[in-house]
């Protein structure tokens, strides 16, 4: 794949961006205090009119949902014989969403916030925000993969940026609620566009092998 270094180069960069967050949510929390309080704030200055929309945006992520769309997604690929699509996007959501962002959480160990009432129950701990990390992993997956079945680029579009806007909402919607930080949204995001953006390439690399092969059968 040409662009590979360029996806790589972003990758990097996007993932030194996490690292350094982690250093300072880890090490110096403090810090972060002021940053996380303004956008807190600005953010419920929304209230109460948007409680109805936040709190229907962010269920997109919740894990019901998103066990059911992923099973949709994946059998969709997966019988469209789309399956290297499929295999990717579980892997995905495997490793990142249901393993690593996990592992990080019990490694941080971040507390809620309590500046805000929270509007939503949640029993986890903060950082990453999973809602973030799934939401980027899952709609990130299908911003790459729009061109499989829509060839129309206007719709491709249309659809990337509306996809775009979606993890974007939710990822505002767990500040509104009063159940995450900003960094932890940030944090969330920074994990799951690195990991998108660094097998991105292997994804297309291997999808052309199987394709060709597919061919060859016919």
């Amino acid at each position: 794949m040409k662009n590979k270094p360029y996806y790589h180069l972003a990758g990097s960069f996007t993932l030194l961006l996490f690292a350094a967050l982690c250093y300072i949510v880890r090490f110096y929390p403090t810090t972060l205090k002021g940053f996380d309080k303004t956008i807190i704030q600005g953010v419920h200055s929304l209230a109460p009119a948007m409680d109805t929309f936040f709190l229907w945006v962010t269920k997109f992520a919740n894990p019901l949902t998103i066990v059911i769309l992923a099973a949709v997604f994946l059998g969709l690929f997966w019988f469209s014989q789309e399956r290297i699509t499929a295999i990717w996007l579980g892997a995905n959501l495997v490793i990142i969403s249901g393993v690593v962002n996990q592992l990080l959480k019990l490694f941080f160990q971040r507390a809620r916030p309590t500046i805000l009432p929270h509007m939503v129950t949640e029993h986890s701990y903060s950082f990453p925000s999973g809602h973030s990390v799934t939401s980027m992993i899952l709609y990130g997956t299908l911003i790459f993969t729009t061109g499989l079945f829509i060839k129309n680029k206007f719709w491709q579009y249309a659809l990337q940026i509306l996809l775009g806007l979606l993890i974007l909402g939710i990822g505002v919607s767990r500040i509104y609620l009063g159940v995450h930080f900003p960094t932890d949204v940030l944090g969330g995001f920074l994990l799951g566009i690195s990991w998108l953006l660094f097998t991105y390439p292997y994804y297309r690399q291997q999808k052309l092998v199987y394709d060709l092969k597919t061919i060859g059968r016919k």
